[in-house]
């Protein structure tokens, strides 16, 4: 009889208000005391159900904070976020607010002249920055030491510059720090090809914006894709950005594929007149390239900036790499994988509970390291040395590719990129170990995107209004068809790698770097009967 009234008033109050939380799933055994395990996952069972009552509330308590509580599934989190598809609103006073409150005590001069000495160890290379202005004003003669000492100066200041990008992007809005750091990305490379277009350097302008796509593509992503698998079997990253970054890489060899096609059909021909008309597609087209490139701004950084917020994760999970299990040592995934995986069962691995409660957690403040007046004297500074001391590397590649041991177009397919880029390689490279992926394929191929849809484009524009024939015709035989061929080999569409796979991309940059070595330069304005003056 207990039992039946027991059984009635359960009916009922189930049936009277979703509101009331009802405990379904857990029982206590009464008969023994509850351990810490038990309790945890009763916790965690009611904060589901409450979670879900509130869902089906047509009344919410928009006043109450916890209404607000956050859960994490770890088994299909990351295939299934929240806020996938919805578009950010930001109004334009977003775009100079900070997504993260500033630390009220901002650094003093001194603390921030400190903190720029320390910022990195290759400030050490910044010694080089007066031996290369001297020696290129007393030895004017001495172009292998100038561009040897100029190469090592640039590498030092092009860190300052991203360092000082950093300090400016953390007092604005998410949307326009990252236009801020897209922008000053690729400084070097930008400044370096202006001044040799200047100086109707038309090689080595074509061939170091080629180089530093491909050593991003290559190089760079293949040494954060073998970093990465020396520590985690293999690594995921986002499908739909490598997606969208892989039609866009496409796209961008098609723009430089067609000019070349077009001067390939007229040698058949053997019509030697279409120089201008290449150069007018040219021109044509990088305007196109740059449209392309502002509305994947808004992309990027406005409508859909949700796919590359980068997912932080815990030290813990990824530095465990690897499990023992009968004396044999197994490979572990990292931790984004196993996100997007199911359940791995593992000999040492016990059942945890599948809901993870997150409570509210108080706001974060940015500590800067430096102030607003410092972060802009540093990043104006580092921008006229770095134009300067690239004047003097330009000036002096002429003197090296002049005893024959150099081509122009090796010079600025593989030594200036290396050298512009050097920086940004080394902090791709150890974020790929911290299992920070994403983060590592932003700075490469979201390099490599930027030359070839901003950079290249409007250096072309740039030539336009200075009155040099800058085309878009690269070497059709080796440089597009190398750019065309190291485009296939990146597939990043899966959404894994693994360390094979950026061995693979380094072999290759290598085997380029041979061949390009052995292959002589060849002006594309010449061929088309077009002169700089």
């Amino acid at each position: 009889m207990v039992n039946s009234n027991r059984s009635d008033d359960h009916h009922s109050r189930s049936s009277v208000d979703d509101s009331e939380i009802v405990r379904t799933d857990y029982q206590l055994d009464h008969s023994h005391p509850p351990t810490k395990s038990d309790s945890e996952k009763q916790q965690s069972n009611q904060t589901v159900i409450e979670l879900q009552i509130r869902s089906h509330n047509p009344h919410p308590d928009h006043t109450n904070p916890q209404s607000h509580t956050n859960i994490a599934t770890s088994n299909n989190h990351s295939d299934r976020d929240l806020s996938a598809g919805l578009i950010s609103k930001h109004t334009w006073a977003s775009l100079l607010r900070p997504d993260k409150s500033i630390a009220s005590n901002h650094p003093t001069y001194i603390n921030s002249l400190v903190a720029i000495i320390k910022s990195s160890w290759l400030n050490l290379l910044l010694v080089f920055v007066p031996i290369s202005w001297v020696l290129h004003f007393v030895k004017p003669d001495s172009d292998p030491v100038i561009f040897t000492t100029s190469m090592l100066a640039i590498i030092p200041l092009a860190k300052l510059l991203g360092f000082g990008t950093e300090e400016i992007s953390m007092r604005v809005g998410q949307t326009l720090g990252g236009l801020l750091n897209a922008t000053l990305g690729n400084a070097v490379e930008l400044i370096v090809a202006i001044l040799a277009l200047i100086k109707c350097e038309l090689v080595v302008v074509q061939s170091s914006l080629l180089g530093s796509i491909l050593s991003n593509l290559l190089l760079v992503l293949g040494m954060c894709f073998f970093a990465g698998g020396i520590r985690f079997s293999e690594q995921a990253f986002s499908i739909t950005a490598a997606q969208l970054n892989s039609s866009l890489l496409i796209m961008s060899v098609i723009a430089i594929l067609i000019p070349a096609g077009f001067h390939a059909a007229f040698s058949n021909l053997g019509d030697s007149v279409e120089g201008p008309d290449v150069l007018k597609m040219s021109r044509g087209i990088a305007v196109i390239l740059l449209v392309i490139y502002g509305a994947y701004l808004i992309f990027q950084l406005w409508t859909h900036a949700h796919l590359y917020n980068e997912t932080p994760s815990s030290p813990e999970e990824s530095t465990q790499t690897q499990l023992t299990w009968a004396g044999h040592k197994i490979l572990r995934p990292s931790k984004s994988v196993r996100a997007r995986q199911p359940p791995l069962s593992y000999p040492d691995q016990r059942e945890q509970g599948s809901v993870e409660h997150l409570g509210e957690e108080e706001e974060e403040e940015e500590v800067p390291s430096l102030n607003t007046v410092s972060a802009l004297v540093l990043l104006a500074l580092s921008t006229a040395l770095v134009g300067v001391t690239s004047e003097w590397l330009v000036d002096s590649i002429n003197g090296i590719t002049r005893t024959g041991v150099l081509s122009e177009a090796w010079v600025g397919l593989i030594l200036l990129p290396i050298v512009g880029n050097a920086a940004e390689h080394l902090t791709a490279v150890s974020v790929s170990v911290k299992d920070k992926l994403d983060l590592s394929m932003g700075v490469a191929v979201g390099s490599s995107i930027q030359i070839a849809l901003f950079v290249v484009p409007l250096l072309v524009v740039l030539g336009w209004i200075l009155d040099k024939p800058l085309t878009l015709l690269f070497d059709p035989f080796v440089e597009s068809i190398t750019l065309f061929l190291s485009v296939l080999i990146v597939n990043i569409q899966d959404g894994r790698a693994n360390w094979i796979e950026g061995f693979i991309l380094m072999c290759v940059y290598i085997i380029v770097a041979v061949a390009f070595f052995f292959y002589p330069s060849n002006t594309s304005d010449v061929s088309l009967g077009l002169r700089c003056t």
